[in-house]
């Protein structure tokens, strides 16, 4: 195909396709970005170091949503299109390595590799959407927000450190709140390959647990920190059995079924919004079981504890809340797991991590068996209609 701009047009008729090779490419830097919260979190293992992880983790997380908004709208492999993805990649690497210190007086380059990121997208979305006035119009409407967050992010670089993570707050909450401060009408989308998009992140993120087991278990590999690693591997099997299994089968059906101004809420809904807080909660497993795994017959101090059992506790009431604006009904028994996870911290200063840890392999893999048995019928009607 001829290397040429986007035609006028080009994105009037959204057609259905898989998630491409080079936009699995293009996430690897979100991949690392990942790494690097957690390298953040993990080198400052206390609540504002926590805070800082999650502030940072929140904007690469809406860097990536609003690509995978792009791609699900147009087709990043063509012309000078793929060049500009690939400088925005060169971006967000930058941004990446600079995410641990992105509280520090060099904050300043996370932040300026950071706008380049969010207002390539723009322009981007801006081009594409020339032959398309009601997809113009919402990129417009989405613009001043947009812009407004990664600009206090960089304001944030150059006032006291007392103050930077309540500016990022309030940067992210202004992020956040713009699409859904605007009619969700005028955006386009192709839901499968949205909803699969969204399932490769889910997937990014459990590979960073991994990691994570990997780095905290080959440091002392005796019995205790493979018993502890075994358990930490239950833990991400039944993270990803919770979303894969029946949950994102349901999800991208229902996206698909839905049309219009309605289809772009829920993508918004269900998608950008929550599945952040999946992630969230993965990731913080992840800080959890690194600090566990070295030390995992010693207690755990508060921080990684609530990390170890409050980042599972996280990812099911994202669960819970997905389940909700999708089939408006309420899944008791993960909200009743999530209140078990979380009352576990109050038992690291008593046992040791690697109890611990199997007491939260205990309750996620005994939730997982539970739903397979009791939803036994229904799982197999929906496995059985998916595709």
């Amino acid at each position: 195909m001829t290397e040429t701009a986007i035609p006028e047009g080009a994105i009037d008729e959204p057609v259905e396709r898989n998630v491409t090779p080079f936009e699995l490419f293009f996430d690897l830097v979100f991949v690392f970005g990942f790494t690097e919260v957690t390298t953040l979190m993990g080198a400052h293992p206390t609540g504002r170091g926590v805070l800082q992880g999650m502030l940072v983790l929140a904007a690469v997380w809406w860097a990536w949503g609003a690509y995978a908004w792009l791609a699900t709208t147009i087709d990043l492999e063509e012309g000078w299109t793929r060049l500009v993805m690939i400088g925005v990649m060169a971006a967000m690497f930058i941004a990446a390595l600079a995410a641990p210190d992105a509280f520090t007086d060099t904050g300043v380059l996370f932040a300026c590799a950071y706008l380049v990121v969010r207002v390539l997208h723009l322009v981007l979305y801006a081009v594409a959407a020339r032959g398309s006035p009601e997809l113009l119009d919402a990129v417009l409407h989405f613009t001043p927000t947009s812009v407004a967050g990664p600009l206090l992010i960089l304001a944030a670089a150059f006032v006291d450190s007392g103050f930077r993570e309540a500016i990022w707050a309030a940067a992210l909450l202004l992020d956040f709140a713009g699409p859904a401060l605007q009619d969700s009408s005028g955006w386009q989308l192709t839901p499968g390959h949205f909803s699969e998009r969204h399932g490769l992140i889910i997937l990014i993120a459990l590979g960073e647990s991994i990691v994570a087991l990997g780095v905290g278990g080959h440091l002392d590999l005796d019995a205790r920190t493979i018993i502890a690693a075994t358990l930490g591997i239950g833990v991400v099997t039944a993270m990803w059995w919770m979303y894969f299994d029946v949950v994102a089968i349901v999800a991208a059906r229902r996206l698909a079924q839905a049309t219009g101004a309605a289809q772009t809420a829920l993508a918004r809904d269900s998608y950008s919004y929550l599945h952040f807080p999946m992630v969230a909660g993965v990731i913080l497993f992840a800080l959890g079981v690194k600090k566990a795994l070295p030390h995992a017959h010693e207690s755990l101090d508060w921080t990684p504890a609530a990390a170890l059992c409050g980042g599972v506790a996280l990812y099911l009431v994202a669960h819970i809340l997905f389940r909700l604006r999708n089939v408006g009904t309420l899944n008791r028994q993960r909200l009743i797991a999530a209140v078990v996870l979380s009352c576990m911290v109050a038992l690291a200063s008593s046992v040791s991590a690697l109890v611990l840890l199997a007491l939260v392999a205990a309750t996620t893999t005994s939730l997982v068996a539970y739903e397979a048995v009791h939803f036994r019928e229904a799982r197999h009607r929906v496995r059985a209609a998916r595709g």
